[in-house]
């Protein structure tokens, strides 16, 4: 059975033409009240991007990523992996958060936050329009044949996407590394460090790639993203659609015509301009309805909104709405299904905040020496061999570290001497032997408790296991 004419949009993507090759997007430039807001929000967080590395709280760098030495830093915070599992909360909350919103608003974080929409529609489209101009004349320079004018428009093009694309490597070298590191790198020279010049260049190969070539079907073939659309969604999520209903009405959409008396012919407020087709970024017909390529980007929102203002139409055909407001009229409310995100959220969102009040700025371990069995020293004294490890999390060194046995009577001797110093955001590691009378054991295997004082401060509590003869159980 063949598929209507109406519903063959429903066969491919719209960057697929029939013959199913890339059928390449020029979307006009769009302008209007969102188009507006948009920029501001993309400009802000492009400065908070390009900025947040370089951003010190405290000696810690505002953002950083560095999976390679397992360190991140949280606005400001530092994280090691020893708070692994605050992290993992984190991430579980971020994602249900994207969980909520999708359920609530739609694909809105994709057409105002993702990094990917801003640079593509905030950056290298608008540096396209001014070297190529408006959608009229890219459909031409891309016909034409290769002469002086396309030759120098295309090499300017591509050279300045390159350089964007470098910056945007190192800008994202400078969340894994850290910036001090990657100014270190700079001032040192490329030659200094083969390795990373290599992987940065490896980054801004990747970026180039997507932003000059991919660009839209990052968000249509590779985001998993928009494939959870189709679950998340439901008709009470608001979303960017078309009020088919104002629409078509009886007699279906027509292109306007002067002084016709439109509401007496029954047509629909559309006329059928096609602006929200020649503006849509990803090559779709929002009048198809809510479809996977769409990233509630509002470019047709502001198209429909100008020629209706030209028409004499109300604004507002295409806009931010739910199916049930456009179909029964029903406002927003929160579903069960919100609510119970909402709740989990809540209940993600205290553990997270309980875990960061209990989460000490040193983290201490102390194991028994694998292999090591207990030692006598003398006729009443056992003795075992430990390992210890302490983590400073602060941006200060913590000095004249000691350890003391809290839960029994007995001495703590360390190898390297009676006191240490942990560096600031490093850690300090070692030797120490635990002398217990073994009169003081009840059993052949205890655990101790330790306390970890700077100077008479006291930083961390810890315990560990004790071993001693059997005899003594």
């Amino acid at each position: 059975m063949e598929t209507p004419e109406n519903e063959r949009f429903r066969d491919s993507i719209g960057t697929i033409n029939e013959e199913g090759k890339r059928s390449w997007i020029f979307p006009k430039k769009p302008k209007g009240k969102y188009y507006d807001y948009r920029k501001w929000v993309s400009y802000f967080l492009l400065i908070f991007l390009f900025a947040a590395p370089f951003i010190k709280i405290n000696g810690n760098q505002f953002l950083m990523f560095n999976v390679l030495e397992r360190r991140f830093n949280i606005f400001g915070a530092p994280f090691w992996p020893q708070d692994f599992h605050i992290f993992v909360i984190m991430m579980i909350i971020g994602v249900i958060f994207v969980v909520f919103f999708t359920v609530a608003y739609g694909r809105l974080f994709c057409g105002w936050i993702c990094p990917q929409t801003i640079f593509m529609e905030m950056v290298f489209r608008r540096i396209e329009y001014w070297i190529d101009g408006d959608r009229g004349k890219q459909i031409r320079l891309d016909k034409q044949a290769w002469n002086a004018e396309k030759v120098r428009k295309r090499v300017l093009k591509w050279s300045i996407f390159f350089i964007i694309s470098f910056l945007i490597a190192n800008v994202f070298l400078a969340y894994l590394i850290g910036s001090d590191r990657l100014l270190q790198y700079i001032i040192d020279g490329p030659a200094a460090h083969t390795s990373t010049l290599i992987s940065l260049t490896i980054f801004t190969g990747v970026f180039y790639f997507v932003f000059a070539w991919f660009r839209e079907q990052v968000c249509i073939i590779a985001c998993p993203y928009g494939r959870l659309q189709g679950v998340l969604l439901d008709n009470r999520s608001i979303v960017v659609a078309y009020d088919h209903k104002r629409g078509e009405k009886e007699a279906g959409r027509a292109k306007f015509k002067k002084n016709e008396d439109r509401p007496s012919t029954g047509k629909g407020d559309c006329i059928d301009c096609f602006q929200c087709v020649h503006v849509c970024p990803t090559g779709i017909d929002i009048r198809n309805g809510t479809q996977l390529e769409c990233v509630n980007c509002t470019a047709c929102i502001d198209a429909c909104d100008h020629m209706m203002e030209s028409v004499n139409l109300p604004k507002g055909l295409i806009r931010y709405t739910s199916e049930d407001q456009i179909e029964k009229k029903t406002k927003f409310t929160f579903s069960p299904r919100l609510k119970g995100y909402t709740a989990v959220l809540g209940i993600l969102i205290a553990v997270l905040i309980g875990m960061l009040f209990l989460r000490n700025d040193v983290e201490a371990t102390i194991l028994r020496l694998p292999g090591q069995l207990y030692e006598r020293k003398g006729e009443t004294v056992i003795s075992n061999v430990y390992t210890y490890k302490l983590v400073n999390k602060t941006t200060d060194t913590i000095n004249n570290v000691r350890f003391e046995l809290r839960s029994h009577k007995g001495t703590i001797k360390l190898v390297s001497g009676d006191n240490f110093t942990i560096p600031a955001q490093d850690l300090a590691e070692g030797t120490l032997f635990i002398e217990i009378d073994q009169g003081a054991l009840k059993d052949d295997k205890v655990r101790l408790k330790i306390e970890v004082f700077s100077d008479d401060k006291l930083i961390e509590t810890t315990t560990t296991s004790f071993l001693g003869p059997r005899s003594y159980r």
